[in-house]
């Protein structure tokens, strides 16, 4: 029993210290540096194309949403004609 405990400590070390290696570079300064620029440009869309991309969609499927609402109580609303 202690051997497959002292085989895990080992395993749990292994894992965290080769993780340790991987060093990815800090972008963070950069990422304020162009978020507090002051250029005009609203702060939803200064991440670049993607974002204006991302917006675009959002406020398209809002368009076509609120519309078929719109259209499907107007057609709930009216009475179907009985023959």
């Amino acid at each position: 029993m202690w051997r497959n405990l002292l085989g895990l400590r080992q395993i749990s070390q292994r894992t965290i210290s080769t993780a340790s290696r991987r060093q990815f570079e800090n972008r963070v300064p950069e990422k304020q540096k162009l978020f507090q620029e002051d250029n005009g440009i609203p702060v939803h869309l200064k991440g670049g194309v993607m974002d204006a991309l991302l917006y675009r969609v959002t406020m398209g499927l809002t368009v076509v949403g609120t519309a078929y609402v719109v259209y499907e109580l107007l057609a709930i609303s009216m009475p179907k004609k009985q023959k």
